[in-house]
């Protein structure tokens, strides 16, 4: 419904729209507070403005945000004082703010409560531990008193008065916690309340302690550890006995569902039909029978699923039969898809092609559309078994979240499931709370960092199962791979594999399409062009040289080395302080800058970039005159190869897909493409979502058309574009499985071509430290899918060590 029909309703219904609107923009006012408050407690030495730039640089996504800030957080501050850790939590101890008050933490002796379902805040609480009122009844003795005494007072700390605990018992728990101390890791024992890091690497150099009193003695006499630490460390083994049930509950189901999906293989795709309510125009593949059998047998044993098949194999496809399965069965929804808002389109319009019995609404439009569209469902007044609506507009205000809590749905599906991979997000707490009997979650990139990703996956869609351990699954499998792992750590690394195997399908192009083309990658790298390479040169060393105060400012370092590296005119060097002096005073010929201060508008001019320069000399005919000339606009690296590149590809009639991050590179590809007249389409972000499938069809229509400019982030999911066979990544992305997702745009069913994939990656600059940071998390995939034992060579927190290593910091 159009906001020009709209005005000329009632009054009644105009005020209703403004009042939604003040709601809408007030609870967006309320997040982005909440955001910026939690970047202060994390990064208490950044300036609050600037926090809140990288927030608005980020598109006010939080995970992004953090992500950018905590690669550069060590650049800043190299360690903390010893003093400040011991009362505060160390990195692995970190727990989400619990519902119950203080005063009620479950004692040591007593069986651990169970945790809120789903963590309330990001932020973390004070020393559950240590104030526990059993740690008051300790009493401290010099070193000089009987071992006796010393023992007691411990053991006054791991029983209640009122235990009723045997010796035998004691001595066992005793037993328990000196082998702890004895084998634990420098990260297991930093899980212990009150162990900072260097609590914990002074406990491994005081080994071995061959006896309780060995023990004790070490932590009372050793300046900086406490008896509390032996405490703290029962706690911790009894949330371990939580985890292993946990394990144990989710191995019960796996070995049931392996033998029900064995059958199902064994039996192989000849036995499996699709729904006949399916368009009899298109017919599953074999693999997608496989994928839609698995689907069913997770529902009939009342299980949610993660379809991770690899991009390209058609996993939009295999949802929706599944969903015509259930709707064949008598179970007619209603059904959530949401998506992002690139794919929209697309997944409408493959729902009415597969399966046109489907009545699908769109969840989509303004404030003032979904106030109507809302009113309409709960009154039951349209009809449908899907809605389809995007992330953003799923949980886009409390109104829209309050309809999806009151919707009782049967299924909720969430397409690119990847983008929940952090339990600690806003994003992912708001979605939780839709009010969905099952869950099925599509990405083809099911662990984009580590294991802890992938749990909150699983959490996601079994959150009654794994609720009441999500902290220790969190500290057990954030924990670093190092040389000291303990066989904790191994076994349960390698328990976890095997329980996310029943949970989990994904199959890879080569193992289930023999006859789709091969696709041949290469990587060119690029030497920068004579000024490009000194204006780079000139960055790098202001940042070897720049004093703490001045890293400080510096949180965007590695934006602007990625910048330098694909081009000069994305920051501002050709336009002087001079020249935009003179072009601030000729700006007052302009009718609209007539009565403007000149120093305010070179003010404005300063924050600018040399092509935003560029543009604004071409949007006012008084700086004409200071216009780039085309030998400027095209000296850059990449695009001195790029000429070469799609000439000859051109000359070999193939066609190409051309990414970007950043859409002022794509600005200055549309200018290289003009100056040497090759056909060209774009989308961004920027492109309405009306317009976007016109694009893709021309596209796939027009075999003139000979580059198709795309975003990485808004044309790398859900796209078809199996006309080109060529795909260029002018920029490659730090995470790689984007740069995987735009590879499948072209790579997938239908594509009859060998595709060649092209990496340009400037010598010599930040850009090769994020190539090999990329080949490491893909290995870290293939490890973490494959189903031998082995090794972990998992990826650090952040870029952090292989940055200063490219900075030569």
């Amino acid at each position: 419904m159009c906001g020009s029909s709209q005005e000329s309703d009632s009054r009644k219904g105009g005020r209703v729209s403004a009042a939604d609107d003040s709601e809408e923009e007030g609870q967006r006012s309320k997040d982005q507070e909440r955001m910026l408050r939690k970047l202060q407690r994390k990064f208490p030495h950044l300036n609050k403005n600037e926090l809140r730039d990288v927030l608005q640089e980020h598109d006010w996504l939080i995970d992004d945000a953090l992500e950018t800030l905590r690669m550069f957080s060590d650049l800043v501050v190299e360690s903390e004082d010893d003093s400040s850790q011991t009362s505060t939590p160390a990195k692995h101890t970190r727990r989400v703010a619990e519902t119950r008050p203080q005063a009620q933490v479950t004692k040591l002796s007593s069986p651990p409560k169970p945790k809120p379902s789903r963590p309330l805040d990001g932020t973390r609480t004070s020393q559950r531990i240590a104030k526990q009122p059993i740690l008051a009844k300790y009493t401290y003795v010099s070193s000089e008193e009987e071992c006796s005494d010393s023992e007691a007072s411990v053991v006054n700390g791991l029983l209640d008065s009122d235990s009723d605990q045997s010796e035998e018992t004691l001595s066992k728990l005793k037993t328990e916690i000196l082998c702890f101390f004895q084998s634990a890791s420098v990260d297991e024992l930093t899980l212990i309340a009150g162990c900072s890091l260097k609590k914990a690497q002074k406990i491994t150099e005081l080994r071995p302690f061959k006896t309780w009193k060995d023990l004790d003695d070490a932590m009372r006499r050793r300046n900086g550890l406490s008896a509390e630490l032996l405490a703290g460390c029962r706690e911790v083994l009894k949330e371990r006995e939580v985890v292993k049930g946990l394990m144990s509950k989710c191995e019960e189901i796996s070995v049931k569902l392996i033998q029900d999906v064995t059958q199902v293989m064994d039996k192989g795709p000849g036995s499996m039909t699709q729904p006949e309510i399916l368009s009899s125009t298109f017919q599953l593949k074999p693999y997608q029978l496989i994928g839609l059998n698995w689907l069913v047998l997770l529902h009939q044993n009342k299980l949610s699923g993660i379809l991770a098949d690899e991009m390209g194999l058609g996993k939009t496809i295999q949802a929706i039969s599944f969903l015509a399965h259930l709707y064949q069965e008598g179970n007619h929804g209603p059904h959530l898809i949401t998506v992002p808002a690139s794919t929209l389109d697309n997944w409408v319009r493959e729902l009415n092609l597969w399966c046109p019995s489907f009545k699908v609404l769109v969840y989509y439009g303004s404030a003032d559309d979904r106030k109507y569209m809302r009113y309409e469902i709960l009154n039951q007044i349209v009809e449908y078994n899907i809605i389809v609506s995007t992330y953003n507009l799923a949980i886009g205000n409390s109104s829209d979240r309050s309809l999806f809590c009151k919707l009782k749905l049967e299924y909720a599906v969430f397409d690119e499931g990847h983008l929940l991979k952090n339990m600690n997000s806003l994003r992912y707490r708001h979605l939780m709370a839709i009010n969905a009997k099952y869950r099925l979650l599509l990405t083809g990139t099911p662990l984009q960092n580590n294991l802890l990703e992938l749990m909150s996956l699983l959490n996601f869609i079994m959150p009654n199962m794994f609720s009441s351990s999500t902290s220790q699954i969190a500290k057990m499998f954030s924990m670093k791979s190092s040389e000291e792992q303990s066989s904790f750590e191994r076994d349960r690394i390698t328990h976890a594999k095997l329980i996310m195997k029943p949970f989990i399908l994904r199959r890879v192009k080569s193992e289930v399409l023999k006859q789709l083309p091969a696709k041949e990658e290469q990587v060119e790298f690029c030497a920068m062009s004579e000024r490009q390479q000194e204006l780079y040169s000139a960055l790098l060393h202001k940042l070897k040289h720049s004093s703490n105060g001045e890293k400080r400012e510096l949180t965007n370092v590695m934006m602007q080395l990625r910048k330098m590296s694909n081009h000069p005119l994305l920051h501002r060097q050709f336009y002087t302080t001079e020249k935009l002096k003179a072009m601030s005073k000729l700006m007052l010929k302009e009718p609209s800058h007539r009565d403007a201060d000149p120093a305010l508008i070179k003010e404005d001019m300063e924050v600018l970039s040399d092509f935003e320069l560029h543009r604004l000399c071409q949007q006012y005919s008084a700086l004409h005159e200071y216009q780039l000339n085309t030998d400027v606009l095209l000296d850059s690296g990449k695009l001195s190869l790029l000429t070469q590149l799609l000439n000859s590809l051109k000359e070999k009639g193939d066609r190409v897909v051309l990414f970007s991050q950043f859409t002022m590179m794509l600005d200055i590809l549309e200018v290289f493409l003009r100056h040497h007249k090759h056909r060209y389409n774009r989308l961004d972000g920027s492109t309405p979502m009306s317009d976007r499938i016109g694009l893709i069809d021309q596209f796939n229509t027009d075999q003139d058309i000979f580059v198709f400019l795309l975003s990485t982030r808004a044309g790398g999911l859900g796209i078809n574009l199996t006309s080109a066979n060529v795909v260029i990544l002018h920029d490659i992305d730090c995470n790689p499985y984007n740069d995987k997702q735009a590879e499948g745009r072209c790579h997938r069913v239908g594509q009859t071509k060998t595709v060649k994939v092209i990496k340009l990656i400037s010598k010599d600059s930040i850009e090769d430290t994020m190539l090999r940071i990329g080949e490491r998390k893909l290995k870290l995939e293939q490890e973490m899918t494959a189903t031998q034992d082995g090794e972990e060579d998992t990826l650090p927190d952040d870029m952090t060590t292989l940055l200063k290593a490219s900075l030569g910091l």
